[in-house]
């Protein structure tokens, strides 16, 4: 078998080996939860995983039958509304984990199977895209053990040693920059292609993402109770969640504290803000007299590069440092730690214009809203991105629990802008006079 295969093989068992490590420790009433709308019963969403990879990487073209006869009237997240996920009769926890462990041998054989010529091309992006869904669904039980209060994952680590505040701006040059993934990319999602020429004017953009400190005086300054700073969609949400400070924090006599899974602990100043929703960030933003960045800000601040007249280069990096895969010197991902570091951290990832971490420790919400580039083709998992085109906002740039093979300077991640559960926050760009 050739690098490239074996890659693949090693990724997707590195995949089940992460899913079934955040689920481990749980016991059978922890994979059930509360029916809640923004988690899945854990025991189905682990069977998901495995049914999705059976789905694409070993009945995708042969026709088979699922190893479980009702596989898919149980695990068609297309098909089985969220809501109705808690009356099935599931598999019970030892047979979805057999199930899981069947359907990754099964698709291994296949992958092992393949050559690497014209033929097999689809069997190994479908490989890559089961492989990416199942670090989705990672990421996604790490915020739903914070959600639901269970102790921290034992996979992470240790959190990196503080280094502090990033303070100020960057200039971002402006001039014509190519939005979107490159047809030579080896595997994109639809809602990446293609890459498409865009013009943009020359802006400043914070060198870091808002902080824990720095929202803790948005809040102190009576920021959820001022009407002024809100939109009206915001305002609404506000009211109707009640909404007077980020989810988590509660105050422990004059001082803020916030739930870190199963307990409180004081904030972390110079720590990058999470668990705050895109109307949060605007009203910061107005509160504090700056703007969100648009999408396309957002990446030419990440991966644009000067050409030293003024202007921005026709180059266009990989990632906010280069072209090389992320290192954990370059950037904070794969729950090396289970929660954000502080926003002066890896300075070795630095954007070529000088914006710190905009890949890793903190998702970071824009002002955009979640839209098909243009001559936009559904690809061949259709139900990805096109259902979500109306309502939804986009976070660039990955967090702590983001796999390192997921992230670019081009994925685009998408939420409705009332959801603060998921791991984002955001930086902030001066206002244009």
């Amino acid at each position: 078998m050739n690098r490239g295969l074996s890659v693949l093989v090693a990724d997707l068992r590195d995949a089940r080996r992460r899913l079934l490590a955040l689920v481990e420790d749980l016991d059978d009433d922890q994979l059930r939860v509360p029916r809640l709308a923004v988690v899945n019963p854990i025991l189905w969403e682990i069977g998901h995983v495995a049914w999705f990879q059976e789905r694409w990487c070993v009945r995708e073209g042969d026709g088979g039958a699922p190893v479980l006869a009702n596989a898919d009237e149980l695990y068609d997240s297309a098909a089985v509304h969220h809501p109705t996920r808690w009356g099935l009769v599931l598999p019970t926890r030892a047979q979805t984990i057999a199930y899981m462990t069947r359907v990754l041998d099964d698709a291994v054989t296949r992958i092992e199977g393949c050559a690497e010529n014209a033929d097999s091309r689809g069997a190994l992006y479908h490989a890559r895209l089961a492989t990416m869904h199942e670090d989705m669904h990672g990421e996604a039980l790490v915020y739903t053990r914070r959600t639901l209060g269970y102790a921290p994952p034992r996979s992470a680590g240790a959190l990196p040693r503080g280094s502090g505040p990033h303070p100020g701006d960057v200039e971002v040059s402006g001039g014509d920059f190519e939005l979107g993934a490159a047809l030579t990319d080896d595997f994109t999602f639809d809602n990446e292609m293609w890459a498409h020429t865009q013009r943009v004017e020359p802006f400043r953009i914070a060198r870091a993402a808002v902080t824990q400190g720095e929202f803790a005086q948005f809040v102190d300054d009576g920021g959820y109770a001022r009407s002024e700073l809100w939109s009206e969609a915001g305002w609404r949400w506000r009211i109707a969640e009640n909404a007077d400070h980020p989810l988590h924090w509660r105050r422990d006599g004059t001082q803020w504290t916030w739930k870190h899974y199963d307990r409180y602990v004081e904030l972390r100043p110079h720590a990058a803000s999470i668990h705050v929703n895109w109307f949060e960030a605007e009203a910061f933003c107005a509160w504090a007299g700056r703007r969100l960045p648009s999408e396309l800000e957002w990446e030419v601040a990440a991966t644009g590069e000067p050409d030293g007249s003024g202007t921005l280069s026709r180059r266009k990096r990989a990632f906010p440092w280069g072209d090389a895969p992320p290192t954990a010197e370059l950037a904070h991902l794969d729950l090396l730690a289970d929660e954000p570091c502080d926003v002066g951290a890896y300075p070795a990832g630095d954007s070529a214009f000088g914006c710190r971490q905009m890949i890793g420790n903190t998702w970071e919400w824009c002002a955009s809203d979640f839209s098909a580039y243009p001559g936009f083709v559904a690809g061949p998992y259709a139900e990805y991105s096109a259902p979500w085109f109306t309502g939804h906002k986009v976070l660039r740039g990955g967090c702590y629990a983001t796999r390192a093979r997921l992230i670019r300077g081009t994925y685009r991640n998408f939420y409705t802008p009332d959801r603060r559960d998921v791991l984002a926050g955001f930086r902030t760009c001066a206002r244009r006079t």
